[in-house]
């Protein structure tokens, strides 16, 4: 009776299977046989981080990088899949529905309604709250981005934050000069009905109105930043202005 060999493991060898069981003495058959009956090694499955210490190869910038030194999924150049017809992250992006976008029409991890992850007990982002020290802000107690002496990555040669700054061109610049949010020929997110910015609004309860109906800032009874140890306004204060 004529059995077939079971397959045998020898990587980089091919086996005759005459050996190991009693086969047709025919050159044809051998060699059938011969071909069915090795197993070819296979280079192992890659486990661990690359050799750069990023666990998942593909999120790797240098192993998986594009031309432009970014992940290649997430470059707009590059037309990444992660980036949607609106030139956004897929997942954020509110038009296209994202699953980052709770019900509030906001970023679920950055939402007080939601109670997002990112949200500290103060009701706050935690990275830039100074009572958790958060980790976006300096030593200076600004955020770190934002801070001209740290050399914040949002700050221009000019000075300014650069997206509202008109001599680069920043992205929060409308076509009137103004910056887009407060623009009211825009009708800017921050104007209110009353046509003023709704954070300075009395009749909206705006947040930068104090209990005195003033401007926190300028108002002396609730200590305001805008004036200065004189007793004045910060800015009209020519003892300061001296001492500069």
């Amino acid at each position: 009776m004529t059995t077939k060999p079971t397959s045998i493991w020898r990587p980089n060898v091919r086996v005759t299977l005459d050996e190991y069981g009693e086969v047709e003495d025919t050159e044809s058959g051998g060699e059938e046989l011969t071909k069915k009956g090795t197993k070819r090694k296979r280079a192992p499955y890659t486990k661990g981080p690359c050799e750069h210490g990023v666990k998942y190869r593909s999120n790797c910038k240098v192993c998986s990088a594009c031309p432009h030194g970014r992940r290649r999924s997430k470059c707009k150049e590059c037309g990444g899949s992660e980036i949607c017809e609106h030139g956004r992250m897929r997942c954020s992006c509110k038009e296209c529905g994202g699953g980052s976008i709770c019900e509030h029409g906001r970023r679920r991890s950055r939402c007080k309604e939601c109670g997002g992850s990112e949200i500290c007990e103060h009701g706050r982002r935690r990275s830039h709250c100074k009572e958790c020290g958060g980790s976006g802000i300096c030593e200076h107690g600004r955020q770190r981005s934002h801070c001209k002496d740290c050399g914040g990555s949002s700050i221009c040669e000019h000075g300014r934050e650069r997206h509202r700054c008109k001599e680069c061109g920043g992205s929060s610049i409308c076509e009137h000069g103004s910056v887009r949010y407060t623009c009211k020929e825009c009708g800017g997110s921050q104007i209110c009905e009353h046509g003023r910015e709704r954070s300075k609004c009395k009749d909206c309860g705006g947040a930068s109105i104090c209990e005195h109906g003033r401007e926190r800032r300028y108002c002396k009874e609730c200590g305001g930043s805008g004036f200065c140890e004189h007793g004045r306004r910060r800015s009209r204060c020519k003892d300061c202005r001296r001492g500069a």
